[in-house]
C-alpha cells in the first residue's frame, strides 16, 4: 500500500467545486469563539462573505463590524423581525447551546440556510424539532463538526476504508481542555441551563462524532461515567469517560475533561495496523499522523490548515450546489441520542442500549 499517494497534497479539498456567488452570512452570537476564530475564518474563506452581525450588544457588534468590514448589525429582535433579511443567505449560529433553536428556526422560516454550532441543542427533543423545521424547507442544515472537514481526518478515513489497518478493532480518543483558563468560572459553559452538560457536550462530542465519522457507523450500546470534584463544575460534568460498542464488535473508549493539561489524541487499532493522530481535536495546532502496518512505519506532519475556514467553505460549496453535507441534522441527532445514553449510564451505572 502506497502511503505517499494519500498524503501528497494533503491540504487539497476533496469536496470543492467552483462557486460563482459567495454565500453571505449573518453571524449570530459574538462571543469569544466567534470573535477570535469564526469571523477571521469567514474573512479568509473563498466562498463566503460576512454581511450581517447579530448581537445583544449593539456596541460590540459595531466594533466588530468596523474591524471586519461588515455592513449590517442587528439585535436579536431585529433578526426575528426580519430586518435586513435580504442581506444574507445563511446564518451561522454561534450562541450558547440553549440559544441555538430560536435563530435557526427564524432563519429557516425566512428560507435561509443554517450552519449551527455543535451540539444542535441542549436536549434531544429540541434538537429533533429543529431538524424537522429545517428539513421542511429548501434550506441546508449543517452542524459545525469541523473535524469532518479537517483534511487529516478525511485522509485517515480514506485509509480505514481502504483497509490500511485491516478490520478496525478499537479506537481510543481523548480531549482535555482547561476551560477555566479560557473564560473563568462565570462562563456559560458551566451553566447547565445554557450548556446542557459539561465536558461531554463541549469537547467530548468531538471525540464521539469523529469516531463515528472514521468508522462510518453508529454505536449500539454505551457506558459512561462522569465526575465533578471541583466546585466551579457543580452543575456540569468536569470529567467524562465513555465506551461505545459498534456493530461487528468494534469498540471505542473516549475521555474528555474541562481541567488539566490541554491535550487531545486519537488512536485507531485494527487487525493489520494502527493510526495515531496527535493532537487530534485542537484547531490551533498542526496534526501529526503516525502509521504502522507490518514493516511500514511512517510519520506525516499535517498541513497548516484552518479547518474552521474549511468548514465555512465546505458549507458554502454544498449550499451553492444543492448537495447535502455529511454533518447534517441527522448526524447531529445521533450524537444527541448517544449523549443522552452516556449520561443515563453515568447515572444508573449500567450499559445502555441505543434504539436503532
Amino acid at each position: 500500500m502506497k502511503l505517499a499517494a494519500h498524503f501528497d497534497g494533503l491540504a487539497a479539498r476533496d469536496w470543492d467545486v467552483p462557486v460563482e456567488d459567495p454565500v453571505r452570512f449573518a453571524v449570530v452570537g459574538l462571543g469569544g469563539f466567534a470573535t477570535r476564530f469564526a469571523l477571521p475564518a469567514l474573512d479568509a474563506a473563498a466562498h463566503c462573505r460576512t454581511t450581517v452581525l447579530v448581537s445583544r450588544s449593539p456596541a460590540k457588534a459595531g466594533r466588530l463590524a468596523a474591524r471586519f468590514g461588515v455592513e449590517h448589525t442587528l439585535t436579536y429582535d431585529d433578526l426575528h423581525d426580519g430586518v435586513d433579511r435580504e442581506e444574507y443567505d445563511a446564518v451561522y449560529v454561534c450562541t450558547p447551546n440553549a440559544r441555538h433553536f430560536g435563530p435557526a428556526e427564524t432563519a429557516s422560516a425566512f428560507g435561509k440556510h443554517v450552519l449551527c454550532e455543535k451540539p444542535l441543542a441542549t436536549t434531544t427533543k429540541r434538537a429533533t424539532r429543529l431538524v424537522e423545521i429545517c428539513d421542511g424547507t429548501d434550506g441546508t442544515l449543517m452542524v459545525a463538526y469541523r473535524m469532518q472537514i479537517d483534511p487529516v481526518m478525511r485522509r485517515v478515513r480514506d485509509l480505514v476504508r481502504e483497509g490500511f489497518v485491516g478490520d478496525p478493532l478499537r479506537i481510543h480518543a481523548g480531549f482535555s481542555y482547561p476551560v477555566l483558563d479560557a473564560g473563568g468560572p462565570d462562563q456559560w459553559r458551566l451553566d447547565r441551563d445554557l450548556a446542557g452538560g459539561g465536558a461531554l457536550m463541549d469537547v467530548g462530542i468531538h471525540a464521539l462524532n469523529t469516531v463515528r465519522f472514521l468508522l462510518d457507523a453508529d454505536p449500539i450500546t454505551v457506558r459512561g461515567e462522569t465526575a465533578s470534584p471541583d466546585e466551579p463544575f457543580a452543575e456540569v460534568d468536569q470529567h467524562v469517560g465513555f465506551e461505545l460498542a459498534f456493530p461487528g464488535g468494534v469498540g471505542a473508549a473516549c475521555t474528555a475533561s474541562f481541567t488539566g493539561y490541554a491535550s487531545s489524541h486519537l488512536e485507531l487499532l485494527g487487525t493489520e495496523g494502527r493510526i495515531r493522530v496527535d493532537p487530534a481535536f485542537s484547531h490551533t495546532t498542526r496534526r501529526r499522523i503516525a502509521l504502522e502496518r507490518g514493516d511500514v512505519r511512517a510519520t506525516v506532519e499535517g498541513p497548516e490548515v484552518d479547518e474552521i475556514r474549511e468548514q465555512f467553505d465546505y458549507f458554502a460549496a454544498h449550499v451553492r450546489t444543492g448537495r447535502r453535507p455529511e454533518p447534517d441534522g441527522q448526524d447531529g441527532l445521533v450524537d444527541m441520542r448517544t449523549i443522552d445514553a452516556i449520561y443515563e449510564s453515568a447515572e444508573t451505572g449500567r450499559r445502555v442500549d441505543l434504539e436503532r
